[in-house]
């Protein structure tokens, strides 16, 4: 929370200000000041700067809640799909399970990939046997997927998000097999819902 020490000692402070004290550019803690406004740790004014925002007035006695809320404390039971389904499968379980995203696992509930509406879409639009095409050669590989640990914080989970523009992230646990090769263990999903619904709790004790 460098910056919000930074803030609470020099306010009001700009953001070129933050940066050069941190030793980064400007656009590297642009994503993490979204954050930090939008949970009310900061607040700002145009051509003013950064000032300490209302979660954190000492008044505030949940000011420390969500520094100290982990991801297991908010997150949802992972939706996922076997890694030996197929796009038919995939739409039916987007559907039924009513989520924006499935998590891609083998059967040792290891992380795989992640598949979405956008990825099902590219390969069903104009392909009438799209239903039976396998699921390993529509969704995103694990290699590109960001992820979060059930010990992150919940304010971590949120920058992550918002880094990459996305929705939600699976939460993994690293297994370390007998032969040595560690594997991530599908626990959890943590989402842009469960971080609203955690702001609104924190703001109704306030």
């Amino acid at each position: 929370m460098e910056i919000v020490d930074l803030v609470t000692r020099g306010a009001p402070i700009t953001g070129e200000q933050i940066a050069e004290t941190l030793g980064v550019s400007r656009p590297t803690i642009r994503s993490d000041l979204s954050v930090l406004v939008m949970l009310g740790y900061i607040d700002a004014k145009p051509k003013v700067g950064y000032f300490l925002g209302k979660a954190l007035k000492p008044e505030r006695s949940a000011r420390n809640r969500m520094l100290e809320w982990k991801v297991k404390d908010r997150m949802s039971r992972p939706v996922v799909i076997r890694d030996t389904a197929n796009v038919g499968d995939a739409v039916i379980s987007l559907f039924v399970e009513n989520v924006g995203s499935l998590i891609v696992t083998d059967e040792d509930d290891h992380l795989i990939g992640m598949v979405t509406p956008k990825d099902l879409l590219k390969f069903t639009m104009g392909n009438q046997g799209a239903s039976t095409i396998p699921i390993r050669m529509v969704m995103t590989k694990h290699s590109q997927l960001v992820t979060v640990a059930p010990e992150d914080t919940l304010l971590e989970a949120a920058r992550r998000m918002m880094a990459h523009q996305l929705n939600s992230l699976p939460v993994v646990q690293v297994r370390s097999p007998s032969e040595g090769q560690q594997e991530q263990e599908v626990v959890g999903r943590i989402t842009k819902t469960n971080i609203t619904q955690a702001m609104v709790e924190l703001a109704s004790d306030l």
